[in-house]
C-alpha cells in the first residue's frame, strides 16, 4: 500500500494526510504494510515533502516579500537541493489581510537559491507557486547579483511596480556558480509572462491586484522583458513567451533567464522523491488533495501520481475534502474511485475543521472496500 497524497490546503499537510490515512487503514487491517510518500507539485509544501522523503531540512534567514527578515527552509540530499520560493516569497509570509501586489519582492527567493549553492548543491529543483509577488523574478535576480537601474543609475524600487522605471539591467555580477548548476523550474502552470494569460492578468487578483494594478504590472513586466532583451539578446523575449515564464508572479521568467529547464512540478518531484521504486512495491496507491476539481487534471499532484501509477499497471484511489469531478473524468485521469470527506460528513465547515478524524473514517471505508 502506497500513500502518495498532497496537502489538504488549510486543513492538513501532506505528511498529516498520510498519517491519518494510515491510521484509518490499520483500524480495519491492523498489520497492513503501508509506505507513505507525501508529494507536492512545486508549490507550498514542496520542501516538507522532500524532507519526509529523506532530505535534510536547512534553515536560513532571508528577506520576506515586504523586505522583513524571515526564517525559510530548503531541503538538501547530497548535491541535490529542493528550494521552494513560497518559503521566502509566498502569500503565507504576508500579515493576515495584507497584500502588496506592486511592491512585494522575490529577493528572499534569490537568497534561498544562493544558500543552496553555498551548501554545495549542483542540482537545484526550484519549486514555484503560492507567491505573494508579481516582479518577474527581478528581486530573485538582484539577490543573485544582477543590478536593475533607473535613468539616474539608482536601483529601481522593489516589486513589479518599480520595474516601470527600469532603464538598464546589468547582468555582469550574476553569481558565476549558476553556470555550472542544473536548475530545474518545477511548476504546475505554463502561463507566459504577460498578456491575457500572463502572470498579472491570471494571478494578480489573487494577490490583491486591482484592475488598474493588473494593467500597470503587465506593462511593467513587458517593459522589464524589453530592457532585458537589450542586455541579454533575443532569448530574453523568447523566454517571456515560454511556458512557465508566468509562474509565481513571473519568477519563472527570471529562472529561465538563469538557464532553468521547465518541467511540470509533480513530474520532477516524483523523480526526486523516489516515487518509481515505491510504486513498484505497491499493490494499491492512494493519492489526493483538498479539492479534486478541474484544476487537478492540469498538472496537479494527484493527476501526476495517477498517470504514473496507471502506466505501471497499479490501481489508484483518491481521498479529498471536496469532489467536483464526474466519475468519467476521474477514470480518464487513472483514478478508480474518489473518497471525499463530505461522503462521511456533509457539513463542509466541519470537514475543514475536523479533517483529520474524518479522513481516518474515509480511510477505514477504503480498507473495507479494497482490502477486506
Amino acid at each position: 500500500m502506497l500513500i502518495a497524497a498532497d496537502k489538504f490546503k488549510g486543513s492538513l499537510t501532506a505528511v498529516q494526510v498520510a498519517e491519518r490515512v494510515t491510521a484509518g487503514l490499520r483500524r480495519v487491517v491492523p498489520n497492513l504494510t503501508v509506505e507513505a510518500l507525501p508529494v507536492a507539485d512545486g508549490g507550498d509544501g514542496t520542501v516538507d515533502a522532500a524532507v519526509a522523503a529523506g532530505f535534510e531540512r536547512r534553515e536560513v534567514r532571508v528577506a520576506g516579500p515586504l523586505g522583513e527578515e524571515v526564517t525559510a527552509a530548503f531541503a538538501l540530499r547530497g548535491r541535490t537541493a529542493v528550494v521552494e520560493m513560497a518559503e521566502a516569497s509566498g502569500l503565507q509570509r504576508l500579515p493576515a489581510g495584507v497584500f502588496a501586489p506592486l511592491t512585494a519582492s522575490t529577493y528572499g527567493s534569490g537568497e534561498l537559491l544562493r544558500a543552496a549553492l553555498d551548501a554545495g548543491a549542483r542540482t537545484i529543483v526550484f519549486g514555484v507557486g503560492g507567491s505573494a509577488t508579481t516582479d518577474g523574478g527581478a528581486g530573485m535576480l538582484s539577490a543573485l547579483g544582477t543590478r536593475f537601474l533607473n535613468e539616474g543609475g539608482e536601483p529601481v524600487s522593489p516589486g513589479g511596480g518599480g520595474l516601470a522605471d527600469l532603464a538598464r539591467a546589468d547582468l555582469s555580477g550574476l553569481d558565476p556558480r549558476l553556470s555550472s548548476v542544473e536548475l530545474v523550474l518545477a511548476s504546475d502552470v505554463d502561463n507566459p509572462l504577460t498578456g491575457p494569460k500572463g502572470a498579472p492578468a491570471v494571478y494578480g487578483p489573487q494577490k490583491g491586484a486591482s484592475p488598474d494594478d493588473v494593467e500597470a504590472l503587465d506593462a511593467a513586466l513587458a517593459h522589464f522583458a524589453k530592457v532585458l532583451e537589450a542586455e541579454a539578446g533575443p532569448r530574453a523575449a523568447e523566454y517571456a513567451a515560454s511556458p512557465g515564464a508566468g509562474a509565481a508572479g513571473g519568477i519563472g521568467y527570471g529562472a529561465l533567464l538563469l538557464g532553468a529547464r521547465f518541467r511540470p512540478g509533480i513530474e520532477i518531484m516524483l523523480d526526486v522523491l523516489g516515487f518509481a521504486p515505491a510504486l513498484e512495491r505497491a499493490s494499491l496507491v492512494i493519492t489526493g488533495e483538498g479539492s479534486l476539481d478541474e484544476q487537478t487534471l492540469h498538472g496537479k499532484a494527484p493527476a501526476g501520481v495517477a498517470a504514473a501509477a496507471r502506466a505501471a499497471g497499479k490501481e489508484v484511489v483518491a481521498v479529498c475534502g471536496r469532489l467536483a469531478l464526474p466519475t468519467e473524468a476521474l477514470e480518464r485521469a487513472g483514478i478508480r474511485q474518489a473518497y471525499p470527506l463530505t461522503s462521511v460528513e456533509p457539513d463542509v465547515a466541519r470537514c475543514i475543521a475536523e479533517a483529520g478524524p474524518i479522513l481516518e473514517g474515509v480511510a477505514e471505508r477504503i480498507a473495507r472496500d479494497r482490502l477486506v
